[in-house]
């Protein structure tokens, strides 16, 4: 929510494909997302940018080497992901929420691409990711069809802060204090 409060123009375009796909609906269920594909970039961006642990921990099976340095067998190491996401060497604009980047795109959840790693990767990677993303995305629907989102206290949404605290999962720094007005179902 934050980044699409930050950025109207996604908002709206979220917007309009939710209540294009789900008009006249009360109720929103798992197959209703199928055809919500803008939805699930916006959710693809928004984890490339905020993934849900920034830090990923790994230790080594056995001595090797990396870009020259001798990494010992049993070495403890932390994947930084949120780095990851934004590393311009791999994105385009790497600061900027974009949806659009995932259109034309293979990049997935999975683990097998190493500049999006949201969810980790290996034996090890996050067992949730599918009930993970699709609650994800059944509630923002949800919040998007249902109810019309601005920012409080006259905040510009140049002007919203995205600084994170960082911790065992990445949070933003300061609530986001937001003001939902509810919208008829036609």
């Amino acid at each position: 929510m934050a980044e699409l409060l930050k950025n109207p123009k996604e908002m709206v375009k979220v917007q309009a494909e939710v209540r294009r796909v789900l008009q006249g609906k009360i109720k929103i269920h798992e197959e209703d997302t199928h055809e919500l594909q803008f939805l699930k970039l916006v959710v693809k961006e928004t984890l490339r940018l905020h993934p849900p642990g920034a830090l990923m921990p790994r230790e080594s099976k056995e001595d090797c080497e990396i870009n020259g340095f001798h990494i010992p067998r049993k070495t403890k190491a932390f994947i930084n992901l949120w780095a990851i996401g934004r590393d311009p060497r791999h994105w385009d604009k790497p600061d900027c929420f974009v949806p659009e980047r995932f259109e034309e795109s293979s990049v997935n959840y999975m683990g097998a691409n190493f500049e999006y790693l949201p969810f980790g990767t290996g034996r090890r990677m996050c067992p949730g990711i599918a009930f993970g993303t699709i609650t994800i995305e059944l509630l923002l629907a949800t919040m998007l069809y249902h109810f019309n989102w601005e920012l409080s206290g006259g905040i510009k949404p140049e002007e919203l802060d995205m600084t994170e605290a960082f911790g065992f999962i990445v949070n933003r720094r300061h609530p986001l204090n937001v003001i939902a007005t509810p919208v008829p179902i036609a």
